[in-house]
C-alpha cells in the first residue's frame, strides 16, 4: 500500500507568528517535524504542504517534497487535501496528516491512527491518558472515545462527568490523522460545522456528519506540541533532556 505523509505548515499562525520557522534547538520547527516523519519506516513519500516559499526553502536540503498550496485555504486538512487530489499523488489510498507543530509527535501514534484505518475506521487518529496538568489546560484537546475506541467528542474543556474516568474513556488528543482518500474528499465538501466553529476544532466535522473517527490508544506522557511561546520553551527543555539521556 502507498501512504503519502503530508505536513501541513502555515507561515501565518496566529498564537505563534512564523511558527514552522521558529527554531527548536537551532533548527526550524518544520525541519524537526519533516526529519521526523522521515524515519517511519511505513510511509512510502513525505510532503510539507505550505502557504508560504521561504517555508519550502527551509525543507529544502531534506528529502521531501515541497507543495505551495492557495494561502486562503482554512486549515490543515484542507492543505493535506488539495496535495493528496495532485497527480504525482494519485496512487497513495491512505493518506497521513502531521500536523506542521508535533516535532516529537510518538511514531505509534502514526503507526495506530494508520491501522484503524486498516481496520475499517474512514479516518484514524490518537491520544494518550491524560496527566494531571492536561486535563485542565485549553491548549491540550481531549478526545472522548467508546468502547470500541471510536471518538465521541473533541474539546479543549473536560466535561466534569468525565472528570473522574480522565485514565478510562477520555484522552489528551494528538493532532494526527489517517484518512482514506474517499473521506478526505468528502471532508472538503462539508464545509465548516457548528460546533466545529465554536471550539475551533476542525476534527469536530467527520463527527457533525456521522462519520466515525477511531482513535489509537498509546502509551503518555505526550510529548509537548508547539502552540505558543510557552511551548517552545517548554520544547527546548524537552530536546535538552532527551538529549541528557542520550548522552548517559
Amino acid at each position: 500500500m502507498q501512504l503519502l505523509c503530508v505536513i501541513p505548515a502555515r507561515l501565518g499562525s496566529t498564537r505563534l507568528p512564523h511558527k514552522p520557522l521558529r527554531l527548536l534547538s537551532g533548527e526550524p520547527l518544520i525541519c524537526r517535524v519533516a526529519a521526523r516523519a522521515l524515519e517511519l519506516d511505513f510511509v512510502s513519500r513525505v510532503v510539507v504542504a505550505t502557504d508560504h516559499r521561504e517555508v519550502a526553502e527551509a525543507v529544502s536540503d531534506l528529502p521531501v517534497d515541497a507543495v505551495l498550496t492557495d494561502p486562503t485555504l482554512g486549515s490543515g486538512t484542507e492543505r493535506v487535501a488539495a496535495v493528496a487530489e495532485l497527480p504525482q499523488y494519485a496512487d497513495s489510498s491512505v493518506v497521513l496528516n502531521i500536523q506542521g507543530d508535533e516535532p516529537f509527535f510518538p511514531a505509534d501514534a502514526a503507526r495506530g491512527a494508520v491501522d484503524r484505518v486498516d481496520q475499517g475506521d474512514p479516518i484514524g487518529t490518537a491520544g494518550a491518558p491524560l496527566t494531571g496538568a492536561s486535563v485542565t489546560d485549553l491548549h491540550r484537546v481531549k478526545v472522548v472515545v467508546d468502547g470500541a475506541g471510536r471518538a465521541l467528542r473533541f474539546s479543549r474543556v473536560l466535561p466534569a462527568s468525565f472528570a473522574w474516568a480522565c485514565d478510562v474513556n477520555v484522552l489528551q488528543h494528538i493532532g494526527i490523522y489517517a484518512y482514506r482518500r474517499s473521506v478526505l474528499r468528502q471532508w472538503i465538501r462539508w464545509g465548516q460545522a457548528p460546533e466545529e466553529f465554536e471550539e475551533g476544532l476542525e476534527q469536530l466535522r467527520p463527527l457533525s456528519n456521522g462519520v466515525s473517527v477511531g482513535v489509537a490508544r498509546v502509551d503518555g506522557p505526550v510529548p509537548p506540541a508547539i502552540d505558543t511561546e510557552e511551548d517552545l520553551v517548554e520544547a527546548e527543555a524537552y530536546v535538552d533532556t532527551m538529549t541528557q539521556r542520550v548522552g548517559q
